[in-house]
């Protein structure tokens, strides 16, 4: 059974406070996106399995421990989730990128998949699947489908998001029981449009300067 973790490290907390300022500027709103996905990967990468390994010191030769195992994929759900990847990128450098697009029809109010790319080797990776917001559900539980459909692990997902609301985290809990769910903060609710309160606005729009 997945786990849903608040990453309440004050340093998170206090970057994300900043950017839910409505008057916070994309170049500001971009860099702390980056920042605060740095930070939660420092979180989300914590039980990646380690072997032992052989080096040399500048003194000796000991054995340590270097990681083992599965390689990692981070896999934005396009296209806000974009603006977590870079920061993850620099605590796992080596990680490959998928994407994973997906639009909202507007009169099922249902995510229709328009655009999957991945790595060829999805199965045997670890995947960080990102989206800044967690808000009904619907995206996160149709990308997943996506990665699945496609020969990903389930217990080799995990999905990271800054805000959640307490209903798309009980939908992604409902459809996936067996995925870990990573937020810098679960929030009150959503409204009656879909939008997380307090939330931070359309993640998007402030990522990458459009209304």
């Amino acid at each position: 059974m997945g786990k849903f973790h608040v990453l309440n490290h004050p340093l998170i907390q206090h970057k994300l406070t900043m950017i839910r300022q409505k008057d916070c500027g994309t170049k500001v709103f971009r860099e702390v996106v980056n920042e605060i996905s740095m930070l939660m990967a420092y979180e989300v990468s914590r039980d990646l399995p380690l072997e032992d390994v052989e080096i040399e010191t500048p003194l000796v030769k000991t054995t340590l421990k270097t990681l083992a195992g599965k390689k990692v994929a981070i896999i934005p759900i396009l296209r806000a989730g974009l603006g977590m990847v870079d920061g993850i990128l620099e605590l796992i450098p080596a990680a490959k990128i998928g994407h994973v697009g997906m639009y909202r029809d507007h009169d099922t109010l249902q995510p229709v998949e328009y655009f999957v790319k991945l790595p060829s080797d999805i199965s045997e990776r670890q995947l960080f699947v990102v989206d800044p917001m967690l808000a009904t559900g619907g995206s996160a539980v149709a990308a997943i489908d996506a990665l699945l459909k496609r020969g990903a692990q389930p217990n080799s997902i995990k999905f990271c998001c800054l805000v959640a609301a307490p209903e798309g985290v009980e939908t992604l809990r409902s459809a996936h029981p067996e995925i870990d769910i990573y937020a810098a903060a679960l929030d009150e609710r959503l409204n009656e449009h879909g939008y997380i309160l307090p939330g931070l606005g359309d993640a998007g729009d402030r990522l990458f300067g459009t209304k």
